[in-house]
Protein backbone atom coordinates (compact mmCIF):
# COMPACT_ATOMS: atom_id res chain seq x y z
CA UNK A 1 0.00 0.00 0.00
CA UNK A 2 1.26 3.47 -0.89
CA UNK A 3 2.36 5.76 1.90
CA UNK A 4 -0.14 8.50 2.65
CA UNK A 5 1.19 11.91 3.67
CA UNK A 6 0.09 15.44 4.41
CA UNK A 7 2.21 18.50 3.70
CA UNK A 8 1.06 21.26 6.03
CA UNK A 9 1.80 24.96 5.72
CA UNK A 10 0.30 28.04 7.36
CA UNK A 11 -2.92 29.23 5.76
CA UNK A 12 -2.52 32.75 7.08
CA UNK A 13 0.80 33.44 5.32
CA UNK A 14 0.08 34.87 1.89
CA UNK A 15 3.53 34.63 0.32
CA UNK A 16 3.80 32.21 -2.60
CA UNK A 17 7.10 30.86 -1.23
CA UNK A 18 5.26 28.86 1.45
CA UNK A 19 2.97 27.22 -1.12
CA UNK A 20 5.94 26.60 -3.40
CA UNK A 21 7.83 24.71 -0.68
CA UNK A 22 4.78 22.52 -0.03
CA UNK A 23 4.33 21.87 -3.75
CA UNK A 24 7.97 20.85 -4.17
CA UNK A 25 7.59 18.29 -1.37
CA UNK A 26 4.28 17.04 -2.78
CA UNK A 27 5.73 16.59 -6.26
CA UNK A 28 8.63 14.55 -4.87
CA UNK A 29 6.28 12.43 -2.76
CA UNK A 30 3.97 11.73 -5.71
CA UNK A 31 6.92 10.75 -7.92
CA UNK A 32 7.99 8.32 -5.19
CA UNK A 33 4.55 6.69 -5.37
CA UNK A 34 3.01 8.26 -2.26
CA UNK A 35 -0.45 9.64 -1.82
CA UNK A 36 0.28 13.21 -0.78
CA UNK A 37 -2.08 16.04 0.03
CA UNK A 38 -1.28 19.67 0.74
CA UNK A 39 -3.19 21.12 3.67
CA UNK A 40 -3.04 24.32 5.67
CA UNK A 41 -3.20 24.53 9.45
CA UNK A 42 -6.71 25.88 8.86
CA UNK A 43 -7.77 22.70 7.04
CA UNK A 44 -6.72 20.46 9.95
CA UNK A 45 -8.88 21.07 13.00
CA UNK A 46 -6.86 20.84 16.20
CA UNK A 47 -9.28 18.98 18.48
CA UNK A 48 -8.27 17.93 22.00
CA UNK A 49 -10.46 14.99 23.10
CA UNK A 50 -10.62 13.65 26.65
CA UNK A 51 -9.79 10.08 25.60
CA UNK A 52 -6.96 11.07 23.26
CA UNK A 53 -8.82 10.03 20.13
CA UNK A 54 -9.49 12.01 16.98
CA UNK A 55 -13.25 12.32 16.39
CA UNK A 56 -12.80 14.36 13.19
CA UNK A 57 -10.79 12.32 10.68
CA UNK A 58 -11.62 8.85 9.41
CA UNK A 59 -8.11 8.43 8.07
CA UNK A 60 -4.95 9.93 9.45
CA UNK A 61 -1.77 10.09 7.34
CA UNK A 62 1.24 7.84 7.75
CA UNK A 63 3.34 10.97 8.01
CA UNK A 64 3.16 14.75 7.96
CA UNK A 65 5.76 17.07 6.49
CA UNK A 66 5.16 20.03 8.77
CA UNK A 67 6.46 23.18 7.06
CA UNK A 68 4.63 25.43 9.52
CA UNK A 69 5.43 26.72 13.02
CA UNK A 70 1.98 25.92 14.50
CA UNK A 71 3.51 23.88 17.32
CA UNK A 72 0.16 23.16 18.99
CA UNK A 73 -1.11 21.41 15.86
CA UNK A 74 2.14 19.46 15.43
CA UNK A 75 1.91 18.35 19.07
CA UNK A 76 -1.64 17.09 18.56
CA UNK A 77 -0.70 15.12 15.45
CA UNK A 78 2.17 13.47 17.32
CA UNK A 79 -0.11 12.53 20.22
CA UNK A 80 -2.41 10.88 17.68
CA UNK A 81 0.51 8.69 16.59
CA UNK A 82 1.30 10.47 13.32
CA UNK A 83 4.95 10.63 12.29
CA UNK A 84 5.71 14.35 12.01
CA UNK A 85 8.78 15.66 10.15
CA UNK A 86 10.34 17.68 11.60
CA UNK A 87 9.24 16.85 15.11
CA UNK A 88 7.34 19.52 16.96
CA UNK A 89 10.14 19.94 19.49
CA UNK A 90 12.72 20.53 16.75
CA UNK A 91 10.51 23.14 15.10
CA UNK A 92 9.96 24.83 18.45
CA UNK A 93 13.70 25.02 19.18
CA UNK A 94 14.50 26.22 15.66
CA UNK A 95 11.81 28.90 15.75
CA UNK A 96 13.19 30.36 18.99
CA UNK A 97 16.74 31.56 18.37
CA UNK A 98 17.48 31.67 22.09
CA UNK A 99 16.61 27.99 22.42
CA UNK A 100 18.62 27.27 19.29
CA UNK A 101 21.76 28.87 20.76
CA UNK A 102 21.17 27.11 24.09
CA UNK A 103 21.12 23.74 22.29
CA UNK A 104 24.17 24.55 20.16
CA UNK A 105 26.10 25.69 23.24
CA UNK A 106 25.09 22.53 25.11
CA UNK A 107 26.61 20.49 22.25
CA UNK A 108 29.78 22.64 22.43
CA UNK A 109 29.32 23.82 18.84
CA UNK A 110 30.91 27.11 17.68
CA UNK A 111 28.59 30.12 17.88
CA UNK A 112 29.31 33.85 18.16
CA UNK A 113 29.50 35.13 21.73
CA UNK A 114 25.83 35.47 22.71
CA UNK A 115 24.19 37.18 25.69
CA UNK A 116 20.52 36.49 26.34
CA UNK A 117 18.52 39.57 27.33
CA UNK A 118 16.72 39.18 30.67
CA UNK A 119 12.99 38.63 31.01
CA UNK A 120 11.46 42.02 31.90
CA UNK A 121 7.75 41.17 32.28
CA UNK A 122 6.66 43.75 29.75
CA UNK A 123 9.04 46.51 30.76
CA UNK A 124 11.44 47.80 28.09
CA UNK A 125 15.17 47.52 28.67
CA UNK A 126 16.70 51.01 28.42
CA UNK A 127 20.22 51.70 27.24
CA UNK A 128 21.12 53.33 30.58
CA UNK A 129 20.08 50.30 32.59
CA UNK A 130 22.96 48.75 34.60
CA UNK A 131 22.44 45.48 32.74
CA UNK A 132 23.41 47.17 29.47
CA UNK A 133 26.64 48.33 31.11
CA UNK A 134 27.48 44.68 31.76
CA UNK A 135 26.71 43.80 28.14
CA UNK A 136 28.96 46.58 26.88
CA UNK A 137 31.77 45.21 29.05
CA UNK A 138 31.55 41.97 27.05
CA UNK A 139 30.72 43.18 23.52
CA UNK A 140 32.29 45.95 21.47
CA UNK A 141 30.42 47.96 18.85
CA UNK A 142 29.31 47.07 16.30
CA UNK A 143 27.36 44.05 17.51
CA UNK A 144 24.16 42.23 16.66
CA UNK A 145 20.82 42.54 18.39
CA UNK A 146 18.71 39.58 17.29
CA UNK A 147 15.09 38.97 18.20
CA UNK A 148 14.25 35.43 19.25
CA UNK A 149 11.47 35.10 16.69
CA UNK A 150 11.79 36.15 13.09
CA UNK A 151 12.52 34.98 9.55
CA UNK A 152 14.52 36.00 6.49
CA UNK A 153 16.86 38.19 8.55
CA UNK A 154 14.17 40.79 9.19
CA UNK A 155 14.57 40.82 12.99
CA UNK A 156 18.37 41.01 12.99
CA UNK A 157 19.88 44.43 13.74
CA UNK A 158 23.47 45.70 13.57
CA UNK A 159 24.11 48.51 16.07
CA UNK A 160 27.18 50.73 15.89
CA UNK A 161 26.85 52.92 18.99
CA UNK A 162 24.71 53.60 22.04
CA UNK A 163 22.25 55.79 20.14
CA UNK A 164 21.54 53.00 17.65
CA UNK A 165 21.31 50.53 20.51
CA UNK A 166 18.80 52.75 22.31
CA UNK A 167 16.63 53.00 19.19
CA UNK A 168 16.85 49.25 18.67
CA UNK A 169 15.88 48.46 22.26
CA UNK A 170 12.92 50.83 22.00
CA UNK A 171 11.79 49.12 18.80
CA UNK A 172 12.08 45.62 20.27
CA UNK A 173 10.32 46.53 23.52
CA UNK A 174 9.80 43.53 25.78
CA UNK A 175 10.19 40.87 23.07
CA UNK A 176 12.86 38.24 23.81
CA UNK A 177 16.20 38.82 22.10
CA UNK A 178 19.95 38.32 22.31
CA UNK A 179 23.01 40.53 22.07
CA UNK A 180 25.57 38.84 19.86
CA UNK A 181 29.13 39.32 18.67
CA UNK A 182 29.33 40.60 15.10
CA UNK A 183 31.66 38.47 12.97
CA UNK A 184 33.22 41.14 10.74
CA UNK A 185 34.82 38.56 8.42
CA UNK A 186 31.31 37.41 7.48
CA UNK A 187 29.84 40.84 6.74
CA UNK A 188 27.50 40.33 3.81
CA UNK A 189 28.48 36.70 3.23
CA UNK A 190 27.50 33.33 4.68
CA UNK A 191 26.93 29.68 3.76
CA UNK A 192 23.66 27.77 3.60
CA UNK A 193 24.05 24.00 3.93
CA UNK A 194 20.96 21.82 3.52
CA UNK A 195 21.17 18.81 5.81
CA UNK A 196 18.98 15.74 5.37
CA UNK A 197 19.66 12.98 7.88
CA UNK A 198 23.41 12.44 8.09
CA UNK A 199 24.26 14.23 4.85
CA UNK A 200 24.67 17.70 3.43
CA UNK A 201 22.79 17.36 0.14
CA UNK A 202 23.27 20.87 -1.28
CA UNK A 203 25.12 24.06 -0.39
CA UNK A 204 25.47 27.63 -1.54
CA UNK A 205 27.28 30.82 -0.64
CA UNK A 206 25.13 33.92 -0.18
CA UNK A 207 26.67 37.33 -0.82
CA UNK A 208 25.42 40.88 -0.38
CA UNK A 209 27.32 44.03 -1.35
CA UNK A 210 24.74 46.30 0.30
CA UNK A 211 23.76 44.66 3.60
CA UNK A 212 25.54 43.02 6.54
CA UNK A 213 23.03 40.18 6.13
CA UNK A 214 23.51 37.83 3.19
CA UNK A 215 19.90 36.61 3.00
CA UNK A 216 18.65 36.37 -0.57
CA UNK A 217 15.37 37.87 0.64
CA UNK A 218 17.35 40.93 1.80
CA UNK A 219 18.89 41.34 -1.65
CA UNK A 220 21.79 38.92 -1.55
CA UNK A 221 22.97 36.84 -4.50
CA UNK A 222 23.93 33.19 -4.41
CA UNK A 223 26.48 30.88 -5.94
CA UNK A 224 27.09 27.12 -5.61
CA UNK A 225 29.54 26.13 -2.88
CA UNK A 226 31.36 22.90 -2.14
CA UNK A 227 31.74 22.64 1.65
CA UNK A 228 34.71 20.93 3.20
CA UNK A 229 34.32 17.99 5.56
CA UNK A 230 34.49 20.15 8.68
CA UNK A 231 31.73 22.43 7.42
CA UNK A 232 29.58 19.42 6.58
CA UNK A 233 30.20 17.93 10.00
CA UNK A 234 29.26 21.19 11.73
CA UNK A 235 26.01 21.41 9.79
CA UNK A 236 25.02 17.82 10.57
CA UNK A 237 25.90 18.28 14.25
CA UNK A 238 23.86 21.50 14.41
CA UNK A 239 20.86 19.72 12.91
CA UNK A 240 21.17 16.93 15.46
CA UNK A 241 21.57 19.45 18.28
CA UNK A 242 18.05 20.79 17.74
CA UNK A 243 16.64 17.31 17.16
CA UNK A 244 15.75 17.81 13.49
CA UNK A 245 15.68 15.27 10.67
CA UNK A 246 16.54 17.97 8.14
CA UNK A 247 17.46 21.65 8.30
CA UNK A 248 19.05 24.56 6.52
CA UNK A 249 22.16 25.50 8.50
CA UNK A 250 23.76 28.93 8.09
CA UNK A 251 27.48 29.21 8.75
CA UNK A 252 29.52 32.38 9.19
CA UNK A 253 33.13 32.90 8.14
CA UNK A 254 35.55 33.69 10.96
CA UNK A 255 39.24 34.48 11.24
CA UNK A 256 41.83 31.95 10.07
CA UNK A 257 39.27 29.66 8.46
CA UNK A 258 37.00 29.45 11.50
CA UNK A 259 33.29 28.83 11.07
CA UNK A 260 30.43 29.80 13.36
CA UNK A 261 26.88 28.49 13.32
CA UNK A 262 24.53 31.40 12.78
CA UNK A 263 21.12 29.74 12.57
CA UNK A 264 19.47 26.34 12.13
CA UNK A 265 16.20 26.48 10.20
CA UNK A 266 14.02 23.39 10.51
CA UNK A 267 11.68 24.70 7.79
CA UNK A 268 14.25 26.11 5.40
CA UNK A 269 12.77 26.81 1.98
CA UNK A 270 14.68 25.00 -0.73
CA UNK A 271 13.68 26.87 -3.90
CA UNK A 272 16.65 29.26 -3.86
CA UNK A 273 19.00 26.36 -3.22
CA UNK A 274 17.50 24.51 -6.19
CA UNK A 275 17.77 27.58 -8.43
CA UNK A 276 21.42 27.97 -7.40
CA UNK A 277 22.62 24.36 -7.49
CA UNK A 278 19.98 22.49 -9.54
CA UNK A 279 19.69 20.07 -6.60
CA UNK A 280 16.13 19.45 -5.40
CA UNK A 281 16.41 18.55 -1.72
CA UNK A 282 12.72 17.62 -1.55
CA UNK A 283 13.53 14.17 -2.96
CA UNK A 284 16.14 13.61 -0.27
CA UNK A 285 13.58 14.62 2.36
CA UNK A 286 10.99 12.17 1.01
CA UNK A 287 13.56 9.35 0.90
CA UNK A 288 14.48 10.14 4.52
CA UNK A 289 10.79 9.87 5.50
CA UNK A 290 10.64 6.47 3.82
CA UNK A 291 13.70 5.25 5.71
CA UNK A 292 12.37 6.51 9.02
CA UNK A 293 8.99 4.84 8.54
CA UNK A 294 10.68 1.51 7.74
CA UNK A 295 12.97 1.63 10.78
Amino acid sequence: MALYGWIIYNGFLKSDKFVDFAEMLQEAALERGHEAEIKTNVDVLNVLHHDGSNPIYDRLPDYVLFTDKDIYLANTLERLGVNVFNRSRAIEVSDDKIKTYEHLAAFRLPIPLTIVAPKTFGQPLHVRHPYIRQVLDQLSFPFIVKEAFGSFGEQVHLVHDEDELANCLEKIGSSPFVFQEFIEESRGVDLRLQVVGEEVVASMKRISETDFRANVTAGGRMEPYEPNEWEKRLAVQATKAIGAHFAGVDLLFGKDGERYICEVNSNAHIRNLYDCTNIDASYDIIKLVERELKS
